[in-house]
C-alpha cells in the first residue's frame, strides 16, 4: 500500500526531480496556485496523473493540433451535470446529442468536453473501450462525473404493471426511445439482447427523445408508457422508476483542456456542499469518486 501511494503521489523533492526544476521553483508555483497539489497534515503531495496533465497543458506551440475547442459540453445528457453547469458559473454551454456524437465532436475539436456512458457489452467496462476505438483521441482523459442508477421511467403508479425490460415487448406497450448513439439506447439494445428480445419488434413512438427530460415529458403527456432514463429524472418529474443497473458517467476531454478555467470551475464546484446536496435530492447518484481520473490515454 505504501509503495502504491508513493507511485501515485510525489513529494516536493520528487516532483522537482520529475520536472527537472529546482525545489524553490516548485514552492513558488504552489504559492501562486499554478501547479496541482494537495496539503496533507502540512505536507505537500503532488498527484502524478495531474502533474502529467499539467505539463501537457503548458505546451507552447501553435498549430491545428492544439487549437482551442469551444467551451461546449457535448455528448450525453445528465440532469446533475446540466444543473451544475449553470450553478457553478462554468460558462460551459450544453449540446446534448448522445455519447457517440459527443466523442465525434470532441475528436473534431468542436467541443471541449463530452459526457459519456457507453457500456462495452464484451468487457462490461464503461467508456474506455469506446474511447480506445475512436481515432483522433490519443490524448484523451476520462474524469468520473458520477455513478448513476439507470432504468425504466414509467407513469406514476406504474399503470401498465411493467416489471422489467422484457415487458417492453408486451402488446400495446409504447416505448419512447433515445437517439441512436446515445448511451441509454446502446444499453437498451444490450439489455433487450440479454432478454432475447429485439428492439425492432417493440412499439416505438416518434420522435426519439434527445434528453432524459424529453423521455419524462413523453410519459407525462401520455405519448409513451416507458423510456430509459436515470432515477433522478423520474424523481424530478414525480414518475415511477424501475431500476435496471448502475453505470459510470464520465467526462471525456483532451489533456490540454483539463486546466481550462471553465473546466476547473465545474470540477471545483463538485467539491461543494451545494453539489452534494443537489445530487442527494435528485437520488440515484453516487458521487464518492467524482473528479477521479478513470483513464489517461
Amino acid at each position: 500500500m505504501q509503495d502504491a501511494l508513493a507511485a501515485e503521489y510525489l513529494n516536493t523533492q520528487e516532483v522537482a526531480a520529475y520536472l527537472r526544476l529546482k525545489e524553490r521553483t516548485i514552492y513558488e508555483l504552489v504559492r501562486n496556485r499554478q501547479i496541482p497539489c494537495s496539503r496533507v497534515t502540512g505536507k505537500l503531495l503532488f498527484p502524478r496523473r495531474l502533474i502529467d496533465l499539467w505539463v501537457t497543458s503548458q505546451l507552447d506551440f501553435e498549430g491545428a493540433e492544439l487549437r482551442r475547442a469551444p467551451a461546449v459540453v457535448a455528448g450525453s445528457h445528465d440532469p446533475l451535470l446540466e444543473w451544475a453547469l449553470r450553478a457553478s458559473g462554468s460558462e460551459l454551454a450544453l449540446l446534448t446529442g448522445g455519447s457517440e456524437d459527443g466523442l465525434a465532436r470532441l475528436a473534431a475539436d468542436k467541443a471541449m468536453v463530452a459526457g459519456l456512458h457507453i457500456l462495452d457489452a464484451r468487457t462490461g467496462i464503461h467508456n474506455v473501450p469506446a474511447v480506445q476505438a475512436t481515432g483522433g483521441l490519443a490524448d484523451i482523459v476520462l474524469i468520473e462525473w458520477a455513478k448513476r442508477e439507470q432504468g425504466l421511467v414509467v407513469a406514476r403508479g406504474n399503470p401498465q404493471r411493467l416489471a422489467g425490460i422484457a415487458d417492453l415487448a408486451r402488446p400495446g406497450i409504447r416505448l419512447v426511445p433515445r437517439q441512436e448513439g446515445a448511451g441509454a439506447q446502446i444499453l437498451l439494445r444490450q439489455l433487450l439482447d440479454q432478454a432475447k428480445q429485439r428492439f425492432e419488434g417493440l412499439l416505438v413512438v416518434d420522435p426519439p427523445a434527445l434528453t432524459e427530460s424529453e423521455v419524462a415529458a413523453a410519459i407525462l403527456d401520455g405519448k409513451a408508457d416507458a423510456g430509459m432514463a436515470v432515477r433522478g429524472v423520474a424523481h424530478h418529474f414525480r414518475l415511477d422508476f424501475l431500476p435496471l443497473r448502475w453505470e459510470r458517467f464520465d467526462l471525456a476531454l483532451r489533456r490540454r483542456s483539463y486546466f481550462e478555467p471553465p473546466v476547473q470551475r465545474l470540477l471545483g464546484f463538485t467539491r461543494s456542499e451545494a453539489f452534494a446536496r443537489h445530487a442527494a435530492e435528485l437520488g440515484g447518484y453516487d458521487i464518492a469518486a467524482t473528479g477521479a481520473v478513470t483513464y489517461n490515454a
